[in-house]
Parts: structure tokens; sequence; C-alpha cells
């Protein structure tokens, strides 16, 4: 029994895996790009099905295409997008600029799908009418990137969010050593360090939110250059509607559909906050690594859930493995947001030449964002205990707490206090009762780490 079977396109006959719904022009670019072996994300093949139903749909009810190739076609690429026949998209990421493989190996396997007896689907002409890969790879790129996005990574931040602030919450009136420059600094509580990530998260929401209104809006009309060549001037609109049917998400024709096509600056704008988000977990994610760090010779504030083991020769030892995986997700996604940047310049003329990678990139970020949030909130911040011995032992012995005497005694002589106590390894407290001039009443009222917290000047006028 023979292992291949003959296809041809318009540039010959060619051999195909027997068992492949692919045809010949995904069998070149097999052929042509053997790269790497990173295929196109499945978000983007999701996109890819819902794009030809939505197109299969509209050609249907425009007239351009008979009913029974529109059902049959609708039908086809719905199983594509649900994921029935990733294993027939094996096409490398690094192939063509345009993506022309990847929309080809769309409308192969969907026609392939939808022949039966006697109806005989077309790739080009019946899946592929009213399109070019130049609109469909494009709007494929937004489509994806649109619901990956608003279905897993922003609730993942909003669930990063509420976990932060319910943790927040509890220790808010936990005082700690607060540090700046990682040396020891004026007080805060765990509630206040913590309310700043979570105003970090809740401003890469409302960021990535914004981003995504022009990522909704499709190039999809355009076809080759942007003019709509060979499409009804309704097919774009109509595309988008049946995309928010499908999909519960408002999407819209792009304004103009030149810039969709020649250029990818939305996709760089969404990457350009994304990384600003990676940026952001890297710091909250360094935090909780200094924090936890010791347990004996660190900081030892607080005490991270013990996950495995954290050495194959010291046993016993436990590392921060959540917060490191964060900060590996966050380094690889301000890789990909340079890569994204450089392919959004690639533009030449009518169309940007760089689209496979852009998806590829982009669909990462988006997904181990999303997955690195939520490891770091239910396996990091949810769970960390504070040693609160520990806190304490250190902020009593921080002579930095002289800064509250500043309105009393004045700079110079809290200088002079802080300097003796760190060099006598004593408590401010004791120093300052030798030095300052004031009753251990006013000292102890003045030097309360709690009431310092809240801000605001805690002592008189300024005195000798």
């Amino acid at each position: 029994m023979a292992h291949y079977r003959i296809e041809h396109d318009s540039m010959g006959e060619l051999k195909v895996p027997a068992a492949a719904l692919w045809g010949a022009q995904t069998q070149r670019a097999v052929e042509n790009f053997p790269v790497s072996g990173l295929r196109m994300p499945r978000e983007f093949i999701r996109a890819l099905g819902l794009i030809k139903a939505a197109a299969a749909q509209a050609n249907g009810d425009l007239g351009h295409l008979a009913k029974a190739k529109a059902k049959a076609i609708r039908k086809a690429a719905e199983r594509v997008a649900a994921g029935e026949f990733d294993a027939e998209f094996p096409i490398d990421v690094f192939q063509t600029g345009s993506a022309t493989s990847s929309n080809m190996n769309a409308n192969e396997v969907i026609a392939h799908l939808a022949s039966t007896g006697n109806l005989k689907v077309h790739p080009n002409d019946d899946v592929n009418m009213g399109q070019s890969s130049n609109d469909v790879i494009p709007t494929a790129i937004h489509v994806s990137a649109a619901l990956a996005a608003g279905e897993r990574l922003l609730p993942a931040l909003k669930h990063l969010q509420k976990t932060i602030d319910r943790r927040a919450k509890q220790l808010n009136k936990v005082v700690k050593t607060g540090r700046t420059h990682l040396m020891d600094a004026m007080p805060v509580t765990f509630g206040q360090e913590m309310s700043g990530w979570s105003a970090q998260v809740a401003s890469n929401v409302a960021r990535i939110e914004s981003a995504l209104a022009r990522v909704r809006a499709l190039p999809q009309g355009g076809t080759a250059v942007g003019t709509g060549i060979n499409a009804d001037a309704k097919l774009g609109p109509m595309i988008c509607r049946e995309l928010g049917r499908a999909t519960g998400v408002r999407f819209v024709p792009a304004k103009n559909l030149f810039e969709g096509l020649s250029s990818q600056d939305a996709a760089v704008e969404l990457s350009g906050q994304l990384k600003t988000l990676a940026v952001s977990l890297m710091k909250i994610a360094n935090d909780l690594r200094w924090m936890n760090s010791g347990p004996l010779a660190g900081l030892g504030e607080i005490e991270l859930p013990a996950l495995q083991p954290g050495s194959s020769i010291m046993p016993g030892k436990v590392n921060p493995v959540i917060p490191e995986a964060t900060a590996m997700v966050a380094a690889q996604v301000i890789g990909n947001d340079a890569t994204i940047a450089v392919a959004g310049a690639s533009g030449n003329f009518q169309l940007n030449v760089m689209l496979p990678v852009i998806a590829y990139n982009l669909l990462q970020s988006i997904e181990i964002l999303g997955a690195a949030s939520r490891l770091l909130a239910d396996r990091a911040i949810a769970g960390f205990k504070v040693r609160r011995d520990r806190i304490g032992e250190a902020l009593a012995r921080n002579p930095i707490l002289v800064t509250a005497l500043n309105p009393v005694i004045g700079y110079e002589k809290g200088a002079a206090a802080a300097k003796r106590a760190y060099k006598e390894g004593r408590p401010i407290l004791d120093v300052a009762l030798e030095t300052a001039g004031l009753s251990k009443a006013e000292l102890v009222k003045l030097l309360d780490p709690a009431a310092l917290t809240r801000g605001g000047v805690h002592g008189g006028s300024a005195g000798g």
C-alpha cells in the first residue's frame, strides 16, 4: 500500500503523505522550511479556523458561495478551530514572512474535510474566497491575541491581584523594616508593601485592556494590498460580526486596511504592555525571593511554601522555585518583545513580512504570563508565612527609626545617634535616651514603628 499520494498545485505535482489532510502547498512548505521544529500555536490555528468559518458563512449569505459548500466549509473550519486537527498543521514558524503557507495549510485541510461525495471544495476558490494570506494572517494574529488575553491572561491577573489584596488585608497591621537600596529604611506594614504589588497588577490590566481595543480592529477585507481586490465590500464587516457571534468578543473592521496589512503596530503595542507586565512580575518575584532569603543568613522575613527539594547534594535545602520560574518567564517575555519590535518594523510598502514570528512570540508571551501569574498567586503569595519574631527583632534594632526625631532634635543629632547605634549594635531607643534629651515615654511614642507607617510628623518643634 502506497505511503503517499500525488497532489498538484500551480507549480506541478508533488508527493504528499497518504494519510495527510493537507495538500501540495503545505507539503512544499514542510520541505522548504526544516528550520526549528516549532509550529504555529494552537490559538493561532484556532483563529484561522474561526476566520475561515466566518468567511464561508458571510460568502454564503452574500450569495457568492453555494449554500452547500458554505455549510460544509463552516463545519470543517469549526472543527479545525476546536483543535481536532492540530497535527495537520506541520509548518515551521520560520517560513514565508506573510505566512501564506499557514493560510494555505488551513485552506487545504478544510477543503479536504469539506469535500464529500459529489461536493468538491477547492482550497483557493472556495475556502479562500474573498481572502488573501495578506489579510487573513494579520487578522488571525489579532483574533488569537484578543482571545488568549481575554480568556486566560486577564482573568489570571485579576486572580493574582485578588490574592495579593487578600493577603495584604490579613497582614495590614504587621510592621516590618522598609528598605531602599536594599538597605534599612523607615518601617512599613506588609499590607502597604503588598498594596504596591496590587497597584502594579491593576495598572497592567488597564494597559493591556487599552491595547486590546486596537487589537480587536481587524484588517479582513483588504485582501492582497489593502484595496480589497476580489472581495465583496461587505465581506470584512460581516466576518467581524460572525467572529463576534462565535467568540463573544466584539471585533470591528480596521479603519484603514492599508495600515492593517502593512504594519503590526497593534501587536507591537500589546507586546510592549506585556513587557511592562513582565517587568512588574519580576519585581514582585524578586521581592518575594529577598524576603524569603535565608532562612538564617538572609532576611528571613517570610517562609514560602516548600514545594520540592532544593538541592541534589544539600539535604533539607528548599528554594523559592515559583518566584524563580516567574522571573524566567519575565525574561522570556522581554526577549519576545524585542523580537516583535524588530518584526513589527519589517513592514515593506503594503505588507509586513515577519508575521509568523510575531504571532508565535506574542501568543507565547500571553500564555506564559497567564500561567506564571496564577502560579505566583496560588503557590507563593497565597501560602507564605510571616516570621514575626525575625521581623520584630530587626525592626527593634533599626537605627533609621531616628528619622522620626528629625523635627525634634534635627538631622545632625539624629545622624550621630544612628551611627552610634550601628557601631555599638544597640537599639536606637537606648542611644536616643542618652543623646536626645527626651524622656523614655516621649521616645517610645516618637519611635513607635506602627505609628511611623502612617507618615506625617510625629514630633514637636526642632530642639537642641
